[in-house]
């Protein structure tokens, strides 16, 4: 079984990237946030979940074991792929995935391509219990941690794009904690 992979990028393109290892040449999918930030020509090293089906052999990289963890979680709910589990993973980060299921909150999901409500309502409930393992966080952490879900959504709604509205509230200072404050602010550095 293959676990860990470092080497050169040697090829990349919408879905996966070649990574060269000692002369042999792995094809892995990434979330498009990591494909995006990927540089042909660099160094790079993934923990990787490798699917083995009756047609194909798949690997699929996560820069944090944390990450390969969620992976795996997710997919250990029905009616999850490892195509929409990456799409989870595109959208918004490990800690808001997990905050996000912690707070019983299915929106988030409901963004990614090919989860519809009931999936992700499906996922929340499921993975609610055993998210709190994830990574020896408590789920009370969790609970109290602010993910600022609902001030990205605002910030959607008035149409500004997810990587946008949460690039923004990433800005704000963390002295601000009122959301009506935050949104402001956030609009206020869009327009700069």
């Amino acid at each position: 079984m293959i676990s860990y992979l470092k080497g050169n990028i040697i090829y990349k393109n919408n879905s996966y990237l070649i990574l060269d290892v000692s002369g042999v040449g792995y094809g892995i999918y990434l979330s498009e946030k990591l494909l995006q930030e990927a540089r042909v020509n660099t160094e790079e090293a993934f923990y990787i979940y490798q699917q083995v089906r009756e047609d194909a052999l798949n690997l699929y990289g996560f820069r944090a074991a944390a990450d390969l963890e969620l992976f795996e979680m997710l997919l250990s709910v029905s009616g999850v792929g490892p195509k929409s589990a990456l799409g989870v993973l595109s959208v918004a980060t490990s800690q808001e995935v997990i905050q996000s299921i912690a707070r019983g909150d299915s929106l988030l999901l409901t963004k990614v391509s090919g989860i519809g409500q009931k999936t992700a309502e499906r996922l929340v409930l499921e993975l609610k219990n055993k998210i709190a393992k994830l990574g020896g966080q408590s789920l009370n952490d969790t609970y109290s941690a602010s993910s600022g879900s609902d001030e990205i959504d605002a910030l959607i709604a008035l149409g500004y794009s997810l990587l946008e509205a949460r690039e923004a509230l990433r800005s704000i200072s963390p002295s601000i904690i009122d959301s009506g404050a935050r949104i402001k602010e956030a609009l206020k550095n869009m327009r700069k």
